[in-house]
């Protein structure tokens, strides 16, 4: 689990950091999501990307749709100024460090006309209060498209080297924020409900996930997973003296899944629709 504080100190200088490298391992997810993204926006109008990292998904929708104006919110400093700087060139892009979960600040201006997410919305410590504030910055009707990953078991990327590196089995009932907490859709479709949000659809998104590329895709992929996700929290916490056992059983996994010049893994995303309620 990864709590707020983290984002906005360590843990999101990583994910700063390994931007490319993180767009890319979702490069085959990115065109199912923003055709859905697509599909639901208004010709018209503001659009809040929630959680939006180093600004893919936002600067995606901005260069689609220059009549959209596109605010990107994340809690780590270093992400927003990364994301602020590829979206220099799109005068509807801007980027705001700020908390979803937290009532609105000002800089939000009034209610948007779409929210979207890219994988940042499973973080939440307290989902269904988070959701209800997401849905009062919208108009009522308003969509909301986000993806997360689906089990763990459909995730190999994190499952197979979380346990290679030692990691304990990961968590996909809910209970807590993480990656995998919104991986039931029962679940998922409740906080929903519970916050507000009306017609939920859910669609099953299978892609392959690119863990590491080049003339050397396994040493890639190895610097890749040790820096982000569940193996590095695995790696992180081991003693000194198990560390060399559990790099090698990771090589052997990644070894398995090496095609060539690239590592790949087979994925598993859900990609949720659904439309803000009237304010209760």
């Amino acid at each position: 689990m990864t709590d707020s504080t983290q984002w906005q100190t360590n843990v999101g200088s990583v994910w700063a950091e390994e931007w490319r490298r993180t767009d890319r391992s979702f490069a085959d997810l990115a065109p199912h999501l923003e055709a859905a993204i697509l599909d639901a926006a208004p010709g018209t109008g503001a659009v809040l990307d929630i959680g939006c990292g180093a600004g893919s998904t936002s600067l995606a929708l901005a260069a689609a749709r220059p009549t959209l104006s596109v605010t990107g919110i994340d809690l780590s400093p270093d992400l927003i100024a990364v994301a602020t700087d590829r979206g220099a060139a799109l005068p509807n892009a801007r980027f705001q460090v700020a908390d979803a979960a937290d009532p609105p600040p000002p800089i939000l201006g009034g209610a948007h006309d779409m929210a979207v997410s890219r994988h940042g919305v499973m973080f939440f410590a307290d989902p269904v209060a988070a959701f209800t504030t997401l849905r009062e910055l919208l108009k009522p009707g308003a969509p909301l498209i986000f993806s997360c990953f689906q089990a763990p078991e459909r995730n190999p990327w994190a499952s197979e080297i979380a346990e290679a590196a030692g990691g304990e089995p990961l968590d996909a009932s809910g209970a807590a924020p993480g990656p995998f907490a919104f991986a039931d859709p029962d679940h998922v479709a409740d906080v929903l409900r519970e916050a507000g949000w009306s017609d939920g659809h859910v669609r099953d998104v299978e892609y392959r996930y690119i863990a590491g590329e080049g003339a050397d895709p396994v040493g890639d992929a190895l610097s890749f997973l040790s820096r982000i996700g569940p193996a590095a929290r695995a790696l992180a916490t081991l003693p000194e003296a198990d560390r060399p056992a559990a790099l090698a059983r990771f090589h052997a996994v990644l070894e398995r899944h090496r095609t060539g010049d690239a590592v790949t893994f087979p994925a598993a995303a859900w990609i949720w629709t659904a439309r803000a309620g009237d304010a209760a």
